[in-house]
This record gives C-alpha cells, structure tokens and sequence, in this order.
C-alpha cells in the first residue's frame, strides 16, 4: 500500500480511497461492532478545529471546548476557522461561513431540516441544537456538494447520530455536569443499550445560565435555559441493515440585550425514520432512506423576562407567537466500481409557517392561528467520483430544484396575498483533487449554486426592489459561483493547510435598514456581489509533550453595484494555542486577536443583523486544564477572557433601549469566565 486517503465529498458514507499499486480501490466503513472496549474519553479540551481533508472539517461535539462549553450549534461552530456568529447575546447567536448567513448555510440534524420560526431569527435553526447530543460535526465548506437540499451555497453543516451495531447485550454511553461563572449550570446524558437485534438510546441535556458582566462589571441582560430529550429505537437483523425511529422534545427561554422581545418558549418537536442497507452483490452497495418531521412554536414577548416600559398600563404587555412545521423525505443509492463511485437521489420537504399575536400577558392564546407562507420544495442529484490517475482523481455533482412558495397572507395585509411564485433551479460543481504523495493533498474546485429566497428575505423585509410591490414579489434566486482551492500537508510532527475561495454572486439578497433600534424600515433588494477569503492553519510538536497551534481566517466581500464593503463580514481573525500533555493531564492556553473592521457599509446587512459602523479589534487569553481521573472519567476547567477585557464582536446585534443601551451601540461580550466539566463515559 502507497498510502491512502480518505475522500470526503460523502462524508455520511466513510468513502476511503487505498492506493492498492496502480488501481485505486474504495472500501467503505463499517458502523463499528462494539466488540472491543469502551472508547476512553482523551484529556482534550478543543480550541480550534483542523480539516480532516480538504474542504471538509469532522469533529467530536462531546468534546470539552473553549471558550466556555456551548449551548448551541453556533457557539461550537465559532472554534472553527472562518466561522463567526451575529451575537444575541448569552445564547442563539446565528452562524456565519466566510461572511455568509441564513440559508446560505445548509444546516441538517440527522439528515433533516430543523427551521425556526421567528420572523428575525430569534430562534435560528442552531438555537435548537445542543452539539454534545451528536455523535459528530461535519462541515463542507463552498458549493462542493449537492447531496443535502437546496441552496447551502456558502457550506453545508451536518450534525448527526452514528447507527448502532452490538455483537452481544452492551450498556454504554457518557455523561456531563458542567459549572461556571454566572450561574452556568448543566446537566446531560446520553445512554445506549442493545444487542445484536437492536438498540434503544435515550439522549437528554438541561442547561442555565444567569446574565453575565462585561469585562468592566457591567451587567448584561443575557439569562437563558434549556433542556432536550430525544430517544432513538434500533432494529439491527444482521450488521447490514439498520431501521431507527427518533423521537425528541425540548424547550427553553432567553433573554436579550439586543432585542426589544425576548424568547419565552423554544419548544421542539421531532420525529425520523431512517432505513439503511449495505454491501450488495454487484455494483450497488448501499442505498438509505430518510423521513423527518420537526415543528417549532416559539413565544416572543416583553414581559416574561424583564419588565416593559410603561407596566402601569397592562396594554404595553405584547407577545407573538409562531410556529413552523417542516417535514421532508431523501433517498439516496450509492453505487461503486473498480475506480468509481455514483452517489444518487432525491429530497422533498414542505414547510408552512403560522403567527398570532395580542397586547397583554398571555392573551395571544385566544388568538386564531394565520398562516402566512408555504415552502415546497422537489430535489433530485447526483455525484461521481472518477479516479483518473494513481493519485488524482474528479468529482463532480448535479442537481435540479423546484420550489414552489405560497403567500398566505390576506390580501388586505399584502399586496402579493394568495399569489405564488415557483421555480426550478440548477446546481452543480466540479473538483480535481490530487495526493502527490502520502503527506500531501491539493484541490480546486469550481461549483454553482442557485438559492431561492428564504422566509426572512420573502416575508420578513418591510419592502423590496424599488418597483415591485414586496419582497415576495421582487426578490430574485441568488446565484453563486465560488472557485475553491487548497492544499493540505501531514507528515510527523507537522500539519499545514489553507482553503482560499473566490467568488462572484449574481443577485445576492441585501437588506438596507432606514432608521434606529426596533423602529428601523428594511429593504430587501437584489445586487451583485464578490467575495474572497482564506484560512489557513497549522500544528506543530514543539517539544515531547507540548504542541503549538495557530490559524488564521479572513473575509472580503464587495457590493458591485454599489462599490462598497460588503456588510456582516466579519475582521481578520487569528487563534494560537499550545497545550502540554504528560500522561494523564493536558494543560492549554488560547491566544484569540481579532482585528479592526474598517470595511463596512453602515445600516446595511441581513435580516438579523447590520453594519453598525467599525469595530476595534481586541485580544483574549485564555487557560484550560483536563486531568484524566479514571479511564472513564476525566475533568476539566478553564478561564476565559483571563485578563477581563472588555469588547464587542464586530458581528453583533444593537443594544435595546428598554434595557438602557443606545440603539446604535453594540453590546460587550463576557469579562473573566470560570467554568469546570466532568465527563464520564461508560
């Protein structure tokens, strides 16, 4: 064997390809039997997130991080190199890959979508995550794959559960208590139990936190909660075959400095079915199918978690609620040759939104639910991977949507009520990647996405194009082009890599907000765009024991109509760790400077977020420690943002003037951070 590599462009399918002399030959994984013993749980604590090859980014969610542990998909995603997030606060910020947002971003839980409801993301889609219930975190960045759903022209986000396979009656599973300052507080656990017929796993997580002080003592508003449970029943005939059922709930509440509401109910619900079947005769080797059902009812108001202005009148009490149900359907085959390999199916999803709303505590429940809008959407795709020479070989991908969107507003509320709009789009992409040698990888890659507009940008936008008569009327698919290339080195104690990307966006979907705070009009309009950027990282042993870390990240985007910045890019950013491990502790320190982002466009951004002028760059240090008590049992502790500096991040949402911040001000982040874990796997 010459060496190998593993080929992520499937990531869900473990596609390895061995250099066997000159005829590449692709194995696929197997769900482990679970013969051997229990995986120990490492002394680690992650700081930064390195590709396990090329485009694509694999992480172990259960791991303890820092900054501080996460409460949601966003927070974790923050370790990775090119992501940021708009700050809401304490909680349910929004992710962004490379300056790009929303539904940009394809973000799937168990091969589903999870959608949130508000109308201005209150409850993103990563709200509804806790990363330490998944087995793994996959991130693909760029339009380089066209497996998972319309749109994700910017990277596609995949949080999921492993199927399980025991040879003989197992318990296994591994629990967490996690503290820190400002009342952290959390609990979770997630336990499976099984044999060879199959396997029932029961997931569940409860976490809080108080409000907590900038790095000048200053309080803010920024108290949240949460909890989950999910159950997961398995029937395993043989190790080929594998049907689950999922089910799971949860809710949670949050307060906001940002924001003129708060979230005073998160609740989730969820259902799946999930059939796979491997290792055919023939050319067929595997084929998978999924059913999900996810529906979102979330409360805003301003009473439940501060008081509002004016209480003396029992009128300035207001709440809303929304709610979203979506449920989808994919298939997929996956078909394998001496040299090549087919990956190819279909998606379907529909998703309808509803409101309701009413002045005074709680009177919004004797409303009538309204549905305002309707999704519908019909995919069908397919990769090839062709192995060209005895290190390089191509992939390629396409796909068709057809989306069909209903305005279900009255007429007298919209001009545009009872229309609807549908289209059908293409996408694909094409990449050459190359292994000159067993340390050694390099890619380029071109692709193409077309993105029908989302929920927020049809609905959310106060008004669209000049000329048109709303959002739903004017605004028209985005259509990106991105050139990805990279490189990717490994060889004893060295690791170097770098992912550069450029790109051109025809109609990319801006908003523009006239006035300040809560009172601010917006306008969806369409515009074309260019962006570029890099990230770029590496290891090194410095000594027996003690390894070096660094990355650097950076984003650029230019309105070409206008030729001006890009707005919500977020500044240069570089992290540098190192950490020191000696039998069965690990001690680590995070340098993370940010940059001054003087390229903005004032008022300008995205349905959550806008530029609100420049940001000063700032720097934080941090420690962590992890002592492995037991095989089983390992702690850890850290302090975040030791030296209590003070700062806002440049993505971040304004201050609300009903908790005394000025409307055009962003808020400060968290001073000194103390917070300890304990993780025990069983």
């Amino acid at each position: 064997m010459q060496g190998f590599n593993r080929c992520y462009f499937t990531p869900l399918s473990r596609c390895i390809i061995l250099m066997t002399g000159l005829t590449p030959v692709i194995a696929w994984s197997q769900t482990p039997s679970h013969e051997s013993e229990t995986t120990r749980l490492p002394p680690v604590v992650v700081t930064s997130v390195m590709p396990a090859a090329g485009l694509v980014i694999e992480a172990d969610p259960k791991q303890a991080r820092q900054p501080v542990p996460a409460s949601d998909a966003a927070d974790y995603l923050k370790t990775i190199p090119g992501f940021s997030a708009i700050r809401n606060g304490g909680t349910n910020g929004d992710p962004v890959l490379r300056g790009m947002f929303g539904s940009r971003l394809n973000l799937l839980v168990d091969g589903g979508e999870m959608i949130g409801a508000c109308p201005a993301r209150m409850d993103a889609p990563s709200s509804y995550i806790s990363p330490e219930n998944y087995d793994r975190l996959t991130v693909i960045k760029g339009p380089q794959s066209v497996q998972y759903g319309a749109g994700g022209s910017a990277g596609t986000i995949l949080f999921e559960r492993d199927p399980q396979y025991f040879e003989k009656p197992t318990l296994e599973g591994d629990a967490q208590w996690q503290v820190g300052s400002n009342g952290r507080n959390g609990q979770r656990l997630d336990a499976t139990a099984g044999n060879s017929l199959g396997y029932i796993r029961l997931a569940g997580n409860h976490d809080r936190a108080d409000d907590y002080e900038d790095g000048s003592g200053h309080k803010v508003p920024s108290k949240w909660k949460k909890w989950n449970t999910d159950m997961v029943v398995g029937w395993t005939p043989d190790r080929d075959n594998t049907l689950e059922l999922r089910a799971g709930t949860g809710d949670g509440e949050a307060r906001y400095a940002g924001r003129g509401m708060d979230g005073s109910q998160f609740e989730r619900e969820s259902f799946g079915l999930r059939f796979e079947s491997r290792n055919f005769d023939g050319a067929l080797d595997k084929l998978e199918a999924r059913y999900y059902y996810n529906y979102a009812d979330h409360v805003m108001d301003n009473y439940n978690l501060r008081t509002p202005s004016g209480m003396g009148m029992m009128g300035s009490a207001m709440a809303s609620n929304v709610d979203r149900r979506t449920q989808g359907l994919n298939f997929k085959s996956t078909w394998l040759g001496d040299d090549w390999q087919i990956v190819a199916g279909l998606d379907a999803q529909t998703s309808k939104h509803r409101k309701r709303s009413a002045m005074g505590r709680g009177a919004y429940r004797h409303q009538p639910w309204q549905q305002d809008a309707e999704f519908n959407q019909y995919g069908v795709f397919g990769e090839w991977m062709q192995s060209i020479t005895e290190q390089g070989r191509v992939i390629s991908g396409i796909r068709l949507d057809h989306i069909e969107v209903d305005d279900d507003r009255s007429a007298a509320s919209s001009p545009t009520g009872g229309e609807q709009r549908d289209k059908t789009l293409p996408s694909g992409f094409i990449r050459y990647e190359v292994n000159p040698s067993s340390y050694t990888q390099y890619y380029i890659g071109v692709g193409h996405a077309q993105r029908f507009p989302d929920y927020w940008e049809l609905f959310s936008a106060d008004q669209g194009p000049a000329g048109t008569a709303n959002a739903f009327d004017g605004l028209e698919p985005e259509k990106t082009t991105q050139l990805d290339v990279g490189a990717q080195f490994k060889q004893g104690d060295t690791e170097a890599w770098i992912s550069a990307y450029v790109g051109q966006i025809d109609d990319y979907i801006l908003f523009t907000y006239q006035g300040a705070g809560g009172m601010a009009k917006s306008t969806a309009d369409n515009v074309d765009a260019q962006i570029a950027g890099a990230e770029l990282g590496g290891r090194y042993t410095l000594l027996p024991g003690l390894t070096g870390e660094a990355s650097l990240a950076y984003a650029w985007g230019r309105n070409r109509d206008d030729h001006d910045p890009l707005p919500q890019m977020p500044p240069l950013e570089a992290r540098f760790s190192t950490y020191y491990e000696q039998g069965d502790w690990r001690l680590g320190a995070l340098w993370r400077l940010v940059a001054a982002q003087h390229r903005t466009s004032e008022g300008q951004g995205n349905v959550v977020g806008r530029d609100l002028g420049d940001s000063a760059g700032f720097g934080i240090f941090s420690m962590n420690a992890a002592y492995r008590l037991l095989p089983e049992l390992t702690l850890t502790a850290g302090v975040d943002n030791l030296f209590d500096r003070t700062y806002s991040e440049h993505l971040n949402l304004a201050g609300n003037a009903g908790f005394g911040f000025p409307g055009d001000t962003r808020f400060n982040e968290p001073g000194r951070l103390m917070w300890g874990k304990v993780d025990w796997r069983f």
